[in-house]
């Protein structure tokens, strides 16, 4: 028999070895994608699903039965797990039929920890826990088996799932032409807003009441958030029922994220990679670089030490309204989103082991969210081009030219009860003091977690740490949509040049307003302005009045280059009423 040439190229990716040549998944090879080449990890879930079968719908019903119960949920975003099967890789665990499934196991493992923490809470009597898993120490068998999930839903569409950590790129670089080493895209496998079916059995048969309270049970580990990455926004199920630390509703627009195969999606863990980065810049002014990055690995989750962290907080994001189109012509097409909803940060674990230093971190916690997120909102967004105002609404001029990219985004509060809790600032001299309650609450934080405040020993290598003598906000006040100024400042001179008089005067394309592949140094950003006024028939609650006015705010990051230095003598002329709002002690 004569040997089949390149026979290894015949095996399915899924049993190849994750090595050079043969496949590797979690690798985007530019090369193949300048080249229009499918990826590994494309061929890979190519050839998945082209074998994988579906549920038929009539097993996909909830059913209850005296010894076997299953019910349906669905996930609001994205579920990840890893199967543990290929190195470095994360993609689900595959079953019968090529349809992928949540183990029993780990389903029982949820299950065990939220009935731990309602017996705790007293929510459930001493000894549920080990009735329905089984006592852990004497070896008990439970009265519950955990079958674990499949998806009822067409689970086959938006399999490839992109993740892209920045962190390091966003704030620390100061050469930002080059990312740091571990910030490249990967690739992963998540299933995209399956509605899981999750099933249970008894070897005895149980009372309607005991289904109920199982149930009652299940729904509490879920709030939690299943599988991997649930820190992220994966996973997550409906309302948490943990610990709310802030609640708000929110409406943005911008551009969509872009998966491998060039398709858009609006991201949930936008808003955690925003208060991520903002935590660190943050922090990075009010103490030295390790010890900030361990503040923000506490409260978000992270690998800087031997044993990864896991965070105290966690977010879900439920879309209220969601819609994608496509933006631009030809080469630079682009999907955009435009999306409302309700963002809740939790908590995910206790934070003190007595019930006074807990309510004590609490409301210092509750307190720093809350700064975050109006931190987010007054100077800039989440996502995409965050840096940048929407040139669709505050410089349509600009696409004229429709071969022109998408630039920027806009988020509002959405709805009175949002924009009463979180318009601290509208006005512009009340930019500095809303900055200063930022820090403020960051420093009761970090005394609260015993850490020390080194304001003279600060992160003095980041780019973009947040210290007076390291950034300066500028601002003024817009009439009206139409009346932003800095907005042409990035794409045409802000100075004329006067011959004998003046050099022309432009950040165009300079490493200050950044390029592709280079982060900016300014972040603008059009705030819209809201009044409350009191109601005198009810003191406790002002009554929120909409302007057509927007705070123009300009952060700027200068690393004294000429035109960094160049542009802080224009701005110090105040011009079309820009002042100095902050910064530069």
């Amino acid at each position: 028999m004569k040997p089949i040439p390149d026979a290894h190229k015949k095996v399915p990716l899924m049993f190849r070895a994750q090595v050079d040549g043969r496949s590797q998944l979690q690798y985007l090879d530019p090369g193949k994608k300048k080249a229009g080449e499918e990826q590994d990890v494309e061929l890979w879930v190519d050839e998945w699903i082209d074998k994988a079968e579906l549920i038929p719908a009539e097993e996909a019903e909830d059913v209850e039965t005296p010894t076997y119960a299953a019910k349906s949920y669905q996930i609001s975003w994205r579920f990840v797990t890893n199967g543990g099967q290929d190195d470095g890789m994360l993609r689900p665990v595959i079953g019968a039929s090529g349809i992928p499934f949540y183990p029993g196991s780990s389903m029982k493992g949820a299950f065990r920890q939220a009935c731990q923490q309602m017996e705790k809470a007293k929510q459930l009597p001493v000894g549920t826990c080990d009735h329905y898993c089984g006592s852990e120490t004497d070896i008990t068998p439970g009265a519950l088996r955990f079958l674990g999930a499949y998806p009822i839903n067409d689970w086959r569409e938006g399999l490839l799932d992109l993740v892209h950590p920045q962190q390091g790129w966003q704030v620390k670089t100061l050469d930002t032409k080059a990312k740091p080493k571990g910030e490249s895209a990967y690739a992963q496998i998540s299933l995209y807003q399956p509605t899981l079916r999750f099933a249970i059995s008894s070897p005895k048969p149980l009372s309607p009441e005991q289904w109920q309270q199982i149930w009652q049970i299940w729904e509490r580990a879920i709030a939690a958030g299943l599988g991997s990455k649930v820190s992220n926004g994966y996973g997550q199920v409906g309302k948490t029922s943990h610990s709310v630390l802030y609640r708000v509703r929110l409406k943005g627009q911008g551009q969509a994220a872009k998966l491998i195969d060039d398709t858009g999606e609006f991201r949930h863990n936008i808003f955690r990679a925003a208060l991520r980065g903002h935590a660190l810049r943050v922090f990075g002014g009010l103490t030295d670089s390790k010890t900030a990055e361990q503040l923000v690995d506490h409260l978000f989750g992270g690998i800087q030490t031997e044993e990864p962290t896991v965070g105290l907080l966690g977010f879900q994001f439920q879309e209220l309204k969601l819609e994608i189109k496509s933006f631009g012509d030809g080469n630079y097409v682009q999907p955009a989103y435009q999306v409302e909803g309700e963002l809740t940060w939790f908590l995910t674990q206790p934070l003190a082991n007595s019930p006074e230093k807990t309510a004590e971190l609490e409301s210092i916690l509750k307190k720093l969210i809350a700064k975050l997120m109006q931190f987010a909102m007054v100077l800039g967004g989440f996502g995409k081009s965050w840096r940048r105002v929407d040139h669709r609404i505050f410089f349509d001029e600009y696409y004229e030219d429709s071969h022109k990219a998408l630039i920027g985004c806009h988020w509002q509060w959405l709805g009175e009860n949002a924009q009463r809790r979180n318009a601290q600032v509208s006005r512009l001299d009340r930019v500095g003091e809303f900055l200063n309650g930022v820090r403020q609450i960051a420093k009761e934080w970090i005394q609260a977690q015993k850490k020390p405040l080194r304001e003279t020993d600060w992160a003095k290598d980041w780019r973009e740490a947040w210290h007076p003598s390291k950034v300066q906000v500028w601002g003024r006040v817009a009439n009206s949509r139409d009346d932003s100024v800095a907005v042409r400042w990035f794409h045409q001179p802000y100075q004329s040049k006067i011959r004998g008089v003046q050099e022309e005067g432009s950040i165009y394309k300079s490493p200050l307003t950044g390029r592709i592949g280079q982060i900016s140094r300014i972040w603008h950003r059009m705030y819209p302005v809201v009044i409350l006024q009191k109601d005198p028939e009810n003191p406790q609650k002002p009554v929120v009045k909409a302007t057509p006015r927007y705070l123009e705010l300009i952060t700027l990051f200068p690393d004294n280059s000429d035109a960094a230095n160049d542009f802080l003598d224009f701005l110090d002329t105040e011009p079309e009423g820009f002042q100095q709002l902050w910064g530069d002690e």
